[in-house]
C-alpha cells in the first residue's frame, strides 16, 4: 500500500472527513483491521484564510509548497491537498514536488465525463466560483461547462462555508438555502452540481437535490485509493 500525504486543516472540519473516508476505503477494499497509510500535514486555517483575503496566494503557496515537501520528505508518495480552493495554487505546490499531485478537479471531472455530464453547476468559495483556476480546468481537460449562481446566491454560498461549514456550525435554515440554489442551478441547465467545496458535504447530500451531486471530497477520496491501492489490489 502506498502512502497518502493530506496537507489538512483547511478547515480541519473536512480533513477529518478525509481521514475517516480513507480507511473505510482501505477496509471496503483490503477487509479486516486493513487501515490506510496517511501523512497529515494539518495547518492553520486562519493563517490561510487570512492571505486568501487578502490575496496573498503566492504567500499561501510558499505555505502549501513547504508543507507538501515535508510530507514527501517523510515518505508520502503523493500529496492531496485538502480544499478545492487551495488549489489556485496547486501548479506552484506541484511544481516543487518529485511525487504525484493528486488534483481534485481532476477527480471531478473524469467521472462527470465518463457519466456524460456536459454542463454542471458549481458551488464553492467566492475563488472557485468566480475565477478560472478549477473551471477552467474542468472545461479545459474534461469539455465540462460550469454554470455557477448568482451573485447574490454566491455570497450566501460562501459565507455558509467560512462562518458556519468551516466551524462545524450545521444549520437548518443554510441547508435549505443550498437547495434552492442548487436546484435553481439545475432549472438553468445544470445536469448536475459539483459540491466545489470540501466542507458542503457536511450540509447537503443527494437526497436534498434534483439533479445528481458530485461531492469532491468523496471524488478525492477515490482518486487517492486507486493510487494507493492500485499494485494491492492487482494481486488479489
Amino acid at each position: 500500500m502506498k502512502t497518502i500525504g493530506l496537507i489538512g486543516g483547511l478547515s480541519w472540519e473536512s480533513t477529518a472527513s478525509y481521514y475517516r473516508l480513507l480507511n473505510q476505503g482501505v477496509k471496503k477494499h483490503l477487509g479486516g483491521l486493513h487501515s490506510a497509510r496517511i501523512l497529515l500535514n494539518s495547518l492553520d486555517f486562519a493563517e490561510i484564510e487570512q492571505m486568501q483575503a487578502a490575496g496573498l496566494w503566492h504567500e499561501a503557496a510558499i505555505e502549501l509548497g513547504q508543507a507538501a515537501l515535508r510530507l514527501e520528505r517523510i515518505g508520502a508518495d503523493c500529496i492531496l491537498i485538502c480544499s478545492n480552493t487551495m488549489h489556485k495554487v496547486a501548479d506552484e505546490v506541484e511544481s516543487l514536488l518529485n511525487v504525484p499531485l493528486l488534483h481534485i478537479a481532476d477527480a471531478t471531472g473524469a467521472p462527470m465525463q465518463k457519466n456524460g455530464i456536459t454542463t454542471a453547476g458549481l458551488i464553492g468559495t467566492r475563488f472557485t466560483m468566480e475565477e478560472d483556476f478549477y473551471r477552467g480546468r474542468l472545461t479545459s481537460r474534461f469539455n465540462l461547462d460550469c454554470i455557477v449562481p448568482e451573485p447574490d446566491d454566491r455570497q450566501i454560498i460562501d459565507r455558509v462555508i467560512f462562518s458556519e461549514l468551516c466551524r462545524g456550525i450545521i444549520k437548518d435554515d443554510s441547508r435549505a438555502r443550498y437547495r434552492r440554489i442548487v436546484n435553481t442551478l439545475a432549472d438553468r441547465g445544470a445536469e448536475a452540481v459539483i459540491l466545489g467545496c470540501t466542507e458542503i458535504g457536511l450540509l447537503i447530500t443527494a437526497a436534498d437535490c434534483q439533479v445528481p451531486l458530485y461531492d469532491t471530497t468523496e471524488l478525492h477520496v477515490e482518486q487517492a485509493l486507486h493510487f494507493m491501492l492500485r499494485d494491492k489490489l492487482s494481486t488479489h
